[in-house]
């Protein structure tokens, strides 16, 4: 595509509030309290034979508050209450590793989320690793991601992550400019991402990930492409790309509805489709290689996502903290989603588990179809041969449809997506929901 094409004016599709990333299925609206003890079930099992494990750990704490944050984060919590948050954590792991879905693995990821946790310090940071590797070593682990905002890395602290085995460090940056980060609610500045790259960099992470969203408040088309230049400047090892959305508990959506706005005051879904193309098109042009409907990177050989691809292929992975989500044995589960509830489960020595699904294997399948429809191929025989389905013959009408607005690709082995489809493919997934999905609230 060329620049001009990021001006071209269409009937306008709007960002409205709501959740528009689907990242998971069936809809969370689904789970329930009354199927936890599904989850207590799935826990006393051994695991199926070959199935990897994975560890996540959210980390709550922030600077600030992002205004198009939904994620359940705290930024009015002094040390001494991450400390004990944190030894909490511990104690879940604990619970768990004494669990008979355990069955002498050890994890193949951990993935440090948030929140920021950059934001705890080196101490607390260096005592909650011990303790995990104490409990579930991590000699096994291929990948160990940590979420970081730029603004909390010295070069101290970023020298003690990348000393505990970090392997994919990944900034948010978000944006480039000042003006937009400061109106989104944003605690860094650019100068900050420019130290903290720079000196990740110099100490060898063996990953380096940054994080950009198009449509944020305020963004212009200029903006954009400085961003994309800047990014492609620094020469990541990968590049996330979010487009915006503004689910209800935005504190965006909260200064809408005081205003009478249902509209929100960031880029229509086609100007992000495009400014994301635009990305795309010239990360290609530097060497990059789309990888997903988010991810470009440098080098597909050697630059993997372990996260993404084993939760997607049905991986087990137990959430830590409050308000994480676990799949184990096939069952989907959630902690509570309150700091005093959460605490107070695990000061009682009892898992903080709030609500619980166990899909379908129909559902099964349909859950690892539409997540690795967002890799933009989807591989037929690995689901003939797990769920003894041909997704092409199985979802023939919503495929044909998709097939013939230019959005995939029918071919003997494979679906691919087009362009077109893959940047707005989370639209698209819809149309292989179950009809009792349809149109039901998704969180």
């Amino acid at each position: 595509m060329t620049s001009d094409s990021l001006n071209v004016v269409r009937a306008p599709e709007e960002t409205t509030p709501g959740n528009y990333f689907v990242s998971n299925y069936p809809p969370y609206s689904f789970w329930t309290p009354e199927h936890v003890s599904d989850a207590y079930a799935a826990l006393d099992r051994p695991p199926a034979p070959g199935t990897p494990l994975g560890i996540y750990l959210h980390i709550p704490f922030c600077r600030k508050r992002c205004h198009f944050c939904y994620f359940k984060v705290y930024t009015d919590k002094n040390a001494s209450e991450i400390e004990t948050y944190l030894n909490a954590a511990i104690k879940e792991l604990t619970l768990y590793s004494q669990k008979a879905f355990i069955g002498g693995r050890k994890p193949r990821f951990i993935y440090f989320g948030g929140g920021t946790p950059s934001y705890i310090s080196s101490k607390q940071l260096t005592q909650t690793v011990d303790s995990m590797k104490r409990l579930l070593p991590w000699d096994e682990a291929e990948e160990i991601t940590f979420e970081c905002e730029p603004g909390t890395l010295t070069e101290g602290k970023l020298e003690v992550i990348r000393a505990l085995g970090v392997t994919r460090l990944s900034l948010g940056v978000e944006n480039f400019d000042d003006h937009i980060l400061d109106i989104n609610g944003r605690a860094h500045r650019s100068k900050e991402i420019a130290r903290a790259y720079d000196f990740a960099r110099s100490i060898q992470f063996p990953q380096i990930n940054i994080d950009l969203i198009a449509g944020m408040v305020g963004e212009t088309t200029e903006n954009w492409k400085e961003c994309v230049r800047k990014t492609i400047e620094l020469s990541p090892d990968s590049v996330t790309i979010y487009q915006m959305e503004v689910p209800y508990n935005t504190t965006l959506v909260k200064e809408m509805k005081v205003h009478g706005q249902n509209v929100a005051p960031v880029a229509d879904w086609q100007t992000k489709r495009a400014w994301v193309d635009y990305a795309f098109d010239e990360m290609e042009k530097a060497g990059y290689s789309v990888a997903s409907a988010y991810a470009a990177v440098k080098d597909p050989s050697r630059t993997k996502f372990l996260y993404r691809d084993l939760l997607w292929t049905g991986a087990d992975m137990i959430g830590l903290g409050v308000a994480s989500f676990s799949h184990v044995g096939g069952t989907h589960f959630q902690n509570r989603h309150e700091f005093e509830s959460y605490m107070a489960a695990l000061a009682e020595d009892k898992l903080p588990i709030h609500r619980a699904l166990t899909p379908t294997e129909e559902e099964r399948m349909i859950r690892e179809l539409i997540l690795q429809m967002k890799l933009g191929r989807v591989r037929r025989p690995y689901f003939q041969q797990k769920f003894g389905v041909d997704v092409g013959e199985r979802f023939s009408a919503p495929l044909a449809a998709l097939r013939d607005r230019g959005f995939v690709a029918i071919e003997r082995d494979d679906l691919k997506l087009s362009r077109e489809g893959l940047l707005q493919v989370d639209k698209l997934l819809h149309e292989f929901f179950l009809p009792q999905h349809r149109g039901a609230r998704y969180v």
